[in-house]
């Protein structure tokens, strides 16, 4: 378990020096470029096998225990180990996101963005998992600092290179608010090590914020949130997050916003709940009140862009959905309750595996139109995909409805939940505001509905033979091809297994929640 582990974080990295060099006369095929791009579905093929093995000998009797441990001095100095280990809340994050890596391969493999070069590509994907697969499984601060900046430099490049119109621009946003965030965060995670003497998050987290003073709590909260906040996004640090996702390349959007958005509540989980938890009471209302702003903002800027003359790109606007989704899980976090903190960890992995299917269908529908405009796209009697691509316009619905939060599917449950927390929040914060922040809440799913459902109304509904005399859309519009079913598939089933049997990942996350929360203690 312990090699199995170490394999999933520092494998993706030896694969993407492997990537760099030239192949083996036997095994290039047709094309170097094909090659490498079988080398980088072999790779995250073979990190997802090894994730799912260690899924298979995770002890599931005990969740809130750390497994699959390696505790190593590194930095002696500054008392920094190499401490690894999952326990309930990193193991369903450690998996979805060595399947969403995979997925985007096995996509690129026969979809590749238009680019530098496929070695860049295949080595900037690989660096790219090792960091996002590190965050999750570091026990260390400054290891945790480490991975969750080492993303950023391979994402900037996959915007900026590989991506569309105004994708420089777009990635030089992405890069600033990222690492300015960070430089604010590195403050505060150091604040905490020099004042408790260790940079252990176990260690920490068993001392529950004992050793540490309510205004050093408070500053760390306030510095370490911030960095994470930017990475969430949260409104208002959410501005480069639209930018970003429109100019990314398809696989770029689809991880940018099925992963690497999680590392930032993942951070407020694992670290500010339980090292600081008086600083965390003392934020938890604003915290809570951003969440509520940033539901209904992200709605209403859906509901703009969705409406008919406003040029929105679809892309764009599951962007903002994105922003309104993850202040589902700020809110769940913020009420500092079982109930709520296993909602924010649901819908987490809800929205990975959901908006990770629309950004793959978006993309895939902008290669068959050339472009992601929602007015071209409906043009004056709509897409018509019923008519035109059935599987496809049934398959962007699905989503549409998973993603609005449909009973049944895995959208719904860690909303739910999470305003559940907000309705009876932890002992101490303000029940009448947490309430307000629901009913904002509750608003904001009737306004997801709303928009969703308008978007599957412009783009699937119509009359097919309307839509192929316009000129602006494709005289022939092609189906779900053999690689997108085998991408996409997985996705699909997860969303209704969640949906279906939630105990799957609940049992999982719950006991490892009681007990953070309960610090340290079972």
């Amino acid at each position: 378990m312990q090699f199995l582990l170490a394999f999933v974080v520092a494998g993706p990295l030896l694969g993407a020096v492997a990537a760099l060099l030239p192949a083996p006369p036997g095994l290039k095929g047709k094309s170097p470029e094909q090659a490498v791009l079988r080398h980088g579905v072999t790779v995250t093929g073979a990190i997802l096998a090894a994730a799912i093995a260690l899924a298979v000998g995770f002890d599931h009797d005990a969740p809130s225990r750390f497994q699959a441990t390696t505790d190593i001095s590194w930095i002696q100095a500054l008392n920094v180990r190499i401490h690894l280990g999952i326990d309930g809340i990193s193991l369903p994050l450690l998996l979805m996101t060595a399947l969403l890596f995979f997925l985007c391969a096995l996509y690129s493999y026969f979809k590749l963005p238009a680019g530098p070069s496929a070695k860049g590509f295949v080595a900037l994907l690989l660096v790219l998992e090792s960091g996002t697969l590190a965050t999750f499984a570091v026990l260390d601060l400054l290891l945790f600092f480490l991975a969750f900046e080492m993303v950023l430099i391979p994402m900037y490049f996959l915007i900026a290179r590989w991506g569309g119109a105004q994708r420089q621009a777009a990635a030089w946003k992405f890069i600033l608010y990222t690492l300015l965030g960070s430089v604010v965060m590195l403050l505060g995670l150091l604040l905490i090590g020099l004042k408790s003497g260790t940079f252990d998050m176990v260690a920490l987290a068993s001392d529950n914020g004992r050793g540490l003073s309510h205004t050093t709590q408070v500053l760390a909260v306030l510095a370490i949130g911030t960095g994470l906040a930017v990475k969430t996004p949260m409104w208002p640090l959410h501005s480069w997050l639209p930018d970003a996702h429109t100019a990314a390349p398809t696989v770029g959007s689809v991880l940018l916003a099925g992963v690497l958005l999680k590392m930032g509540t993942y951070g407020f989980v694992r670290i500010l709940l339980p090292v600081t938890p008086d600083g965390m009471a003392t934020f938890a209302p604003y915290l809570g009140a951003f969440a509520a702003v940033g539901i209904v903002y992200g709605s209403l800027a859906c509901l703009a862009l969705a409406r008919k003359g406003s040029k929105g790109d679809l892309k764009r606007l599951i962007a903002y959905s994105s922003v309104g989704h993850m202040g589902f899980v700020l809110l769940g976090i913020a009420s500092m309750t079982p109930t709520g903190v296993n909602g924010a960890l649901f819908a987490n992995i809800a929205h990975g595996l959901i908006t990770g299917l629309l950004f793959f269908l978006v993309g895939a529908l902008k290669d068959r139109y050339g472009t992601a405009d929602l007015d071209t796209l409906a043009g004056a009697t709509g897409a018509a995909l019923y008519g035109r691509a059935p599987r496809f316009g049934a398959l962007l619905a699905f989503a549409a409805v998973a993603s609005l939060g449909l009973p049944g599917l895995a959208g719904f449950w860690g909303e739910m939940l999470a305003l559940f927390g907000a309705f009876d929040p932890a002992e101490g914060l303000s029940r009448p505001a947490f309430l307000t922040y629901m009913a904002f809440g509750a608003f904001g799913t009737l306004l997801t509905a709303a928009y969703l459902l308008i978007v599957v109304r412009r783009v699937c509904m119509g009359d097919p033979k309307a839509a192929r005399s316009e000129g602006a859309a494709p005289a022939a519009l092609a189906d779900i091809q053999h690689y997108e079913f085998a991408a996409w598939t997985p996705l699909v089933a997860l969303t209704v297994l969640a949906g279906l049997w939630p105990a799957v990942l609940l049992g999982l996350t719950d006991p490892a929640v009681q007990k953070l929360l309960a610090g340290g203690n079972s």
